[in-house]
Formats: structure tokens, C-alpha cells, sequence
């Protein structure tokens, strides 16, 4: 229990302290509607002999929450969150605090995981408003959002603590390390307009595996044995981001300490 409200008390103060900061939020709002609404009419006119509107949007959606909005919200969103915390001094008070690391972490986590869930329903909402359905398994797609939320705060945190000293950074960082990724992922384009050598290319690419496997699920109602592929991949590299982020964050704790 100790860890429990340690965690929720971290997660609290964090998405207040983003409340406060509502140009943020506004923009990580406007970011993935605008992103939904491009890929969805590219889908409709890419292949407006094979899909109607309505299901152009089904496609559009996935790849809009797993490969933009997520991206920025959750992987940007962790990596300035730890930068700022670095800054203001918030983990020297850590350190003088019956507050353990491991809550930090996790409150870390659990407030990027709140705006996450926020994400998912503006986009869903507005996809359905749209005329699109989620016509596969709740419970498997709501893994695969998951997957890609464990994925991209494991990156923030390496990011995070490694390579990022100054807020000024952040930016740089993120646009030079994920848009490439994004693009090759299928959030910004329709994968299927990739020539071959960019889609074998993609295989390496986790985001193009949340894309493919969310869309498959949500559009075309396929079950678990049949997006395997996609998930055993996204899984194997969300448990491998996640312990390299932890480790990154416990070797950043020793450093602050020693400062």
C-alpha cells in the first residue's frame, strides 16, 4: 500500500502540474486530430475503390493514437518530464524525502498512462463520430495500447536520463530520434504506399507493429493468433525498453546523488 499512494501522489502531482501548463495539453489535443483527419483522408482517397469513408477512418485512427499521439505524449512527455524534475531540483528533495524511487518511477508512468487513456478516447470519440466502429476485441486492443505506452515511457526515461540535460534539449531529441521511426511507422502515411524495401525496412520498427497490429484489430476484427507477430515483437521490445529505462533512471539516482 505504501507504494500504491507514493505512486498516486507522484501521478497527481504531475498531471496537475501539466493542468497548469494548458498550452501543452491544447496542443497535444489539436496535434492528434489533425493527424487523424489527414491520415483518414488519405486513406479514403488512396483507396476509395476498396474502402468507404467510414472505413477509411477505422484505419486512420490505430495509427493515429499508437504512432502520433502516444509517441508525443508519452514518450515527449516522459522525457521533459524527467529533464524538468532534473532541473528544479526535485530529485535532491527525493533524496530527503521518505519518497522511494521506485514510486517516482512509477508515478512517472501511471500520470503519462492517465493522458494516454485521455488520448484514447478523443480519438476514438472523434473516429466514431466519423462513422468508424472498433470491430475487433476490446481487451486485445486495449493490450496493444498497453505495449506501446510501456515501449514509449521506457524510451522517455533512456532518453531522459542519458542524453538530455537541459529542457532545451527535449525537443531535439525527440524529433531527431522518433520522427524518422513515425514516418516509417505509418503514422504520418499509409503504410501500404511504402515500396517493398521500406516495408522490409519497417519489420525492425516497433511502431510500424502497433500500427499493424492495432488496425488489424480495430478494422478487421482479427484476433490475438493472428497478429502474433506483430505482438510478440511489441511486447519483447516494450519489457526491453521498460528494464533499460529503469536501469537508465536507477544509474541517473546515483549520479544526482554523488552531485
Amino acid at each position: 500500500m505504501k507504494y500504491w499512494h507514493e505512486t498516486l501522489a507522484v501521478a497527481h502531482r504531475i498531471l496537475i502540474e501539466l493542468g497548469r501548463r494548458r498550452r501543452s495539453l491544447i496542443f497535444w489535443t489539436i496535434f492528434p486530430v489533425a493527424v487523424l483527419l489527414l491520415n483518414g483522408f488519405i486513406y479514403a482517397e488512396r483507396a476509395k475503390e476498396n474502402l468507404s469513408f467510414q472505413e477509411a477512418f477505422e484505419r486512420a485512427a490505430p495509427a493515429t493514437l499508437v504512432g502520433a499521439a502516444l509517441f508525443f505524449s508519452c514518450l515527449g512527455g516522459s522525457v521533459a518530464t524527467v529533464v524538468a524534475e532534473r532541473e528544479h531540483r526535485t530529485l535532491r528533495r527525493l533524496f530527503l524525502s521518505p519518497l522511494s524511487g521506485t514510486s517516482y518511477f512509477l508515478g512517472i508512468f501511471v500520470a503519462h498512462l492517465a493522458i494516454a487513456l485521455g488520448q484514447t478516447f478523443l480519438i476514438g470519440a472523434i473516429a466514431a463520430s466519423l462513422g468508424a466502429q472498433f470491430r475487433g476485441s476490446l481487451p486485445l486492443g486495449g493490450l496493444i495500447i498497453l505495449l506501446s505506452i510501456l515501449f514509449y515511457v521506457g524510451v522517455g526515461f533512456i532518453l531522459g536520463t542519458q542524453f538530455a540535460r537541459r529542457t532545451e534539449d527535449v525537443n531535439a531529441l525527440v524529433a531527431t530520434f522518433g520522427v524518422p521511426l513515425l514516418i516509417l511507422g505509418g503514422a504520418f502515411v499509409p503504410a501500404f504506399i511504402f515500396p517493398q524495401s521500406l516495408l522490409n525496412l519497417a519489420q525492425y520498427n516497433p511502431i510500424y507493429h502497433m500500427n499493424e497490429a492495432l488496425t488489424q484489430v480495430a478494422a478487421d476484427g482479427k484476433s490475438f493468433s493472428e497478429i502474433s507477430v506483430h505482438l510478440w515483437v511489441l511486447l519483447s521490445f516494450a519489457l526491453a525498453m521498460i528494464g533499460m529505462g529503469w536501469i537508465s533512471y536507477r544509474r541517473m539516482l546515483n549520479v544526482e546523488r554523488q552531485l
